[in-house]
């Protein structure tokens, strides 16, 4: 299964079937007992987040959403960057890296085309202005004082005086190696070459530099976006599939755990290695990309230009299109955020949750995270997309477009033809072909046998075992999915942590998140390969890009694992419940 996940011989989904095929033939489990792997409680989790995915793209709020968040952050590129970064990375914590990504690359091509639109017409006004400049001065019409220079910009001022014909100009720019006589008539020498000429070979240069700029905007844009959606998806549970994986398997290689990794821990250990790497790529990128001119990349007493008012008058048109929120938008939106409360309430850890009070009795978890969005998935599908529409409220009364509006019951959120369509069910697929590896690979013997071969990395500190397998899974997971990483390593790494004595989630954790840090190759993900398809990007932008983030990655995982991960799993102790030669 490793060589066809590795070289998709097969498509993944189908390569994850085949466990049901050869377990029972090979006597290693019965067909019942492969067969349950494919639809546990944590599937179901997947299948109801990918639900409350689905309804929040079907109705656009993910892209409202994102246009007010830019709104707000401004068009400065600097500026523009962070918020493009900081909304992928929040959509990609509810909804698929892929949707995210697909859906923010267009909007941030859009506002680099009218950013270059908008500089490239000012080079042209420039040149225009400079001609109809020289023109006049030929002919004795303008006067050295008549110039006036601005911010270092020239505007056309037409003054309006009675006695007086002559036009007023200012100059765009002032250029060292040019100089105007007093008789108004411009000239340089240079090796012969004459003024026109000189001019436009200035302004052929200008135009490379401008191009470069804007190209290496492109660049970094596109890769803050692709980058973001991949870090996003780890910091909740159900932002990306290797997480779901991990607490999959730590439930049935470790029954007892108590419920150790839920919504809450697992965001409380998350989202600040998220939040860090977020900042650090950020950096990265500005210098890489942009530099660190503060004035033209924050807009540091600066006024806005007339490139970033067309880029902000973009944005703020798309906004316009979509129009006034929908019935339908702010329900899904209150399900939403009702789903993260009941998600963090269910069992904090540090209090009783409601669950805990209400249902869960004698230490049996009988509510878990996957029956809080089942039940948020069931409200879709009852609750209408409308207001009620009764006849005596409309009383015959026509809409906008002169149609007569309909009254009756209004459809649901949700319809399940919409979730039929647009549903991952090939995650679903994939994920139980995960479950299923690692309980045959744990019945066979093979996770035990395995792990006793890394025994000899139990005479180095455990910090550094941490960074040679983030490294370690780092390298893999550009070359392979990171469902079929996770699901590979994970059995192998939890009996490792059995044999030396090692909490089972000190190795666990880093190895999962480092399974999403794939930003090196256009194959490795799909954000990365949706980016790469604009043209902006070289297989060699990517990689030198991509290794210094996933050197940060590698050191913000190590970071949290020995600081407040320790303090949230314990983790510098071995369990209980890892323990299997305990007595029952």
């Amino acid at each position: 299964m490793a060589i066809y996940w590795c070289t998709e011989a097969l498509p993944l989904a189908v390569t994850a079937l085949i466990p049901v095929l050869l377990f029972p033939m090979f006597r290693i489990m019965e067909s019942s007992e492969v067969c349950v792997q494919y639809l546990k409680d944590t599937n179901m989790l997947l299948v109801g987040g990918l639900m409350v995915a689905v309804a929040v793209e079907h109705w656009n709020l993910h892209k409202r959403i994102a246009l007010r968040v830019l709104l707000i952050v401004g068009v400065k590129p600097s500026l523009l960057m962070m918020g493009f970064m900081g909304v992928t990375a929040f959509l990609s914590m509810w909804i698929s890296n892929t949707a995210t990504t697909a859906m923010m690359v267009p909007i941030a091509q859009a506002v680099l085309d009218q950013l270059h639109k908008a500089e490239s017409n000012n080079l042209e006004h420039d040149d225009d202005i400079e001609h109809m400049e020289l023109k006049l001065q030929g002919k004795g019409t303008v006067q050295t004082e008549d110039k006036v220079i601005i911010n270092s910009h020239a505007f056309e001022m037409l003054p309006e005086k009675p006695d007086s014909t002559k036009m007023e100009l200012e100059t765009i720019k002032q250029i060292d190696h040019s100089k105007s006589d007093m008789n108004g008539v411009a000239e340089k020498c240079n090796g012969g070459v004459p003024v026109a000429e000189d001019k436009a070979i200035l302004e052929e240069e200008e135009r490379k530099i401008q191009l470069e700029k804007h190209l290496n905007l492109s660049k970094g844009m596109s890769l803050s976006v692709c980058y973001a959606a991949s870090i996003g998806g780890t910091a909740t549970l159900t932002g990306t599939t290797p997480n779901l994986i991990m607490k999959g398997q730590l439930d049935s290689l470790f029954p007892g755990n108590g419920n150790v990794i839920n919504f809450a821990t697992w965001f409380g250990f998350s989202f600040p290695c998220m939040f860090i790497m977020l900042l650090l790529t950020w950096i990265w990128l500005q210098i890489l990309y942009l530099g660190f001119n503060l004035k033209e990349n924050f807009g540091c007493k600066a006024e806005r230009s007339q490139k970033d008012v067309s880029a902000y008058q973009v944005i703020k048109e798309e906004v316009k299109n979509l129009g006034r929120m929908t019935f339908a938008e702010i329900a899904v939106l209150i399900l939403f955020i009702l789903l993260v409360i009941l998600w963090f309430t269910r069992d904090p850890g540090f209090i009783p949750g409601w669950a805990t009070v209400l249902f869960n009795k004698d230490g049996d978890d009988y509510v878990t995270d996957a029956t809080v969005v089942m039940f948020i998935s069931v409200l879709m599908f009852i609750i209408p997309s409308d207001k009620p529409r009764l006849p005596c409220f409309h009383n015959g009364s026509s809409d906008g477009a002169g149609n007569r509006c309909k009254y009756g019951p209004a459809p649901a959120i949700l319809n399940w033809k919409t979730v039929q369509d647009n549903l991952a069910w090939n995650v679903v697929i994939l994920l139980g072909g995960g479950f299923a590896l690692a309980e045959g690979s744990e019945k066979s013997g093979l996770s035990k046998w395995l792990g006793d071969q890394l025994t000899p990395l139990e005479a180095i500190p455990p910090w550094a075992i941490v960074v040679i397998l983030c490294l370690l899974i780092a390298t893999f997971t550009e070359c392979a999915s990171n469902v079929a990483t996770t699901s590979l390593f994970l059995p192998i790494l939890a009996a490792m942590a059995q044999r030396i004595n090692l909490h089972p989630l000190y190795v666990m954790l880093p190895s999962t998140l480092c399974a999403s840090f794939a930003f090196m190759l256009p194959v490795a993900t799909p954000p990365n390969s949706i980016v790469f398809s604009y043209g902006y990007l070289k297989v060699a932008d990517m990689a030198k890009t991509g290794i210094v983030v996933n050197f940060i990655g590698v050191l913000v995982i190590t970071l949290a694992v020995n600081t407040w991960g320790q303090v949230l799993f314990d983790l510098g102790t071995f369990p209980g419940w890892a323990n299997v030669t305990a007595l029952p």
